[in-house]
């Protein structure tokens, strides 16, 4: 959107095959999809690049830059060689600290207290291309995956549109990343998303707030399933793993006080309304 709105020509959309989602796993076009069919782009969904036609159909546009985010697929030298300019990647975070997939969840699991946009000049390896560009914001205690990811793409959009302008203008000077302080943020797995009530309440805080909005953090209440949404740390002792019938959950260092959960199939509820509904047993227990 921020690259038409800046008067830039885009000759094709690029985006993944439809995906299986809602309760029924109908196919679902990605935004990408519907903004290039609301604007009359011409579009191209390859589940891969094995296809030698599907990468000489770019390349035969002569396109000066392949601007590439979030894409989730690795680009082959032909594509990457494509455009005047090559292929630009938005990248969500200050390389090369958190190159891969995660980058967002894993600086909030970490405690970073800022991150950023990257724009890189992309290669055959995995987010190691010289930068362009770089913007950095800051990562507030309130911060979530959900609110991190929009203030990054709206960065993101400012920055790109700022390259390309500066490529046009022969005033680009890509940087090669330096060697020290590279981290990798390796893709999310499921039991990564199991609070570990054995270690410290702000590690748990955090992850709270990484894996919010999606897939949430997930825990058990006396071996039944249960998804926390927002919590805060309190400095009061309790056993790690108890959860007492105000909803304060024992860590390995303080505790958490849970102030929006959610039930196996049920709704999404503020503590004292699911209390109202669901009161906790003294000494009952967190898996």
């Amino acid at each position: 959107m921020r690259l038409l709105a800046a008067g830039h020509e885009v000759v094709l959309a690029l985006t993944q095959p439809d995906r299986p989602a809602g309760r029924g796993l109908r196919p679902i076009a990605s935004p990408v999809k519907r903004l290039a069919q609301a604007r009359g782009i011409a579009l191209a969904q390859p589940a891969d690049f094995k296809n030698l036609q599907d990468i000489e159909r770019v390349r035969a546009l002569h396109a000066d830059a392949l601007v590439v985010a979030a894409y989730g697929l690795l680009l082959p030298r032909g594509l990457l060689e494509a455009g005047r300019y090559g292929a630009l990647n938005i990248h969500a975070s200050l390389l090369p600290r958190w190159r891969g997939a995660a980058p967002i969840q894993r600086a909030l699991l970490a405690g970073d207290t800022q991150t950023g946009i990257s724009i890189m000049q992309m290669d055959e390896g995995l987010d190691t291309g010289p930068v362009l560009a770089q913007a950095v914001t800051a990562i507030t205690p309130e911060e979530d995956a959900g609110t991190l990811h929009d203030g990054l793409a709206e960065l993101g959009a400012d920055l790109i549109v700022e390259v390309l302008d500066e490529l046009a203008g022969g005033r680009a000077r890509p940087a090669p990343q330096p060697q020290a302080g590279v981290t990798y943020a390796r893709k999310i797995d499921k039991r990564e998303t199991e609070l570990d009530w054995t270690r410290p309440a702000a590690e748990l805080e955090r992850a709270v707030r990484a894996f919010r909005p999606t897939p949430g953090a997930a825990a058990r209440l006396d071996g039944e399933p249960l998804k926390i949404w927002r919590a805060r740390v309190v400095d009061q002792p309790l056993t790690a793993g108890t959860l007492t019938p105000e909803l304060l959950a024992g860590c390995g260092e303080g505790a958490l006080q849970i102030l929006e959960l959610q039930r196996a199939g049920g709704k999404r509820l503020a503590a004292a309304e699911f209390l109202r509904g669901h009161p906790v047993r003294p000494g009952a227990r967190l898996g």
